[in-house]
């Protein structure tokens, strides 16, 4: 932004402005919805609406911002102004915190012969190729963007409508209006998102469909206060589906596999916000009418939420697979010694802990669990006659054992006595 700022030419601008800020407002904006994943959980939706609010917040404020800056201070002051506020994305950053508990990545293998293949581990573990397995995500990764075609055409030709068909009206007006509600949408919906029994899924789709009726209602609309209303009930919708994005990549991929899941998604989402508009614009340079692209741009969000119908006819895993640690296994009946396997020590219920696992082995419990308690309460005196017997067998073995140590001890004894006379002598 600030090398933009002395720019004299707008093909400097496609790197500064274009390129360079791009990148950068990228790598800010990802982890922003990320790193909150990391440090809440009940509260994520809430606290997604929270973040993401405050770019409604400055949609209020800078249309009237920056029209002042332009009429006093000029562009090049302006860029420079502008480079000092978002200096204060770097002041911000310094408030995240390692999480406790991190572990530090071994280092690397450097032998001749593993070298090349730890270094290409490498390469491939900066891809998280386990996203792609999961098809809801996949389904999810392809509607979203599809959907997004003409998500900026509003935004980007409301004001050169409003010149043409609202002589008394002014185009900022609306912008106040979709960054009011908004910002009310993301904290709203967030909070909606929340609730346990809530589909978020479900609710993109409202917010799809709702901004695709709203777009084609603008060009009916006579009215610059039915404009108005229009533009509210956007704001309030495009609140919904922007809080919903790390909530839901979050609940598709895991916390492990959230950040490459939202950095994707957002990767995609560049090349329909990036083609919509400009064909928008070459539609109304050849009719010189803004009916036709706004009926345009409100069909896409309607495909994409019915391509997030898909879904619902994935499968959903089992809970074993999804989450291994929470499985337990049941031993089997016939064998008391063995307890069901559990990952965490001390987590069972009562009459169901287990010792740690020895060498891979299963240590016994003194209680089994309860299923086999039943199981042998149904089986009445039998089992105890047999366990009694197994006892009285395993004594005798014990016995015979030990006396067969206690001779083999002492002909060892004996053999290292006259090892010892003979070199005596």
């Amino acid at each position: 932004m600030l090398l933009s700022s002395f720019s004299n030419s707008v093909e400097f601008l496609y790197l500064t402005y274009g390129i360079l800020f791009g990148v950068g407002a990228s790598l800010a904006y990802t982890p922003s919805l990320v790193i909150l994943g990391h440090y809440f959980k009940r509260y994520l939706g809430v606290v997604n609406g929270f973040v993401t609010a405050g770019s409604s917040v400055f949609t209020i404020i800078m249309p009237y911002a920056l029209a002042f800056l332009l009429k006093k201070l000029r562009l090049e002051a302006t860029m420079m102004c502008m480079s000092a506020l978002i200096a204060l994305i770097m002041a911000c950053a310094l408030l995240f915190k390692p999480l406790p508990g991190g572990s530090t990545p071994p280092p690397p293998d450097h032998s001749t012969r593993l070298y090349k293949h730890s270094v290409w581990r490498r390469v491939i573990s900066v891809i998280n190729v386990d996203i792609w397995k999961k098809k809801k995500y996949v389904i999810w990764t392809l509607a979203v963007p599809s959907a997004l075609f003409g998500y900026f055409v509003p935004y980007v030709h409301m004001l050169k409508m409003v010149e043409d068909n609202f002589k008394n009206g002014d185009g900022k007006v609306l912008v106040m209006c979709l960054g009011i509600t908004s910002g009310l949408g993301r904290l709203i919906f967030g909070k909606i998102a929340d609730i346990p029994k809530v589909n978020r899924i479900f609710l993109q789709q409202v917010s799809f469909i709702s901004i695709g009726v709203l777009t084609m209602l603008l060009t009916i609309t006579n009215s610059f206060e039915l404009l108005i209303v229009i533009s509210l009930f956007m704001g309030l919708f495009d609140g919904c589906f922007i809080s919903l994005l790390g909530p839901i990549a979050f609940e598709i991929c895991g916390q492990k596999g959230a950040t490459q899941a939202i950095g994707f998604l957002l990767g995609l989402c560049s090349i329909p916000l990036t083609v919509g508009p400009p064909i928008a614009g070459l539609i109304y340079d050849h009719t010189k009418s803004y009916t036709l692209p706004f009926l345009l741009a409100g069909i896409p969000p309607i495909v994409g939420a019915l391509m997030l119908f898909l879904i619902r006819c994935v499968p959903e895993k089992d809970n074993c697979k999804r989450y291994p640690s929470l499985c337990v296994v049941e031993s089997p009946l016939h064998d008391p010694t063995i307890t069901p396997l559990q990952n965490d020590v001390g987590n069972g219920d009562e009459g169901t802990k287990l010792s740690p696992l020895t060498n891979g082995v299963c240590s016994k419990s003194a209680s089994p669990p309860p299923s086999y308690k039943e199981a042998m309460a149904d089986e009445g005196t039998v089992g105890d006659e047999s366990s009694s017997d197994n006892r009285q067998k395993s004594d005798e073995q014990q016995e015979v054992g030990e006396e067969e140590i206690q001779e083999e001890s002492e002909s060892l004894l004996d053999a290292i006595n006259k090892i010892t006379l003979i070199k005596s002598c």
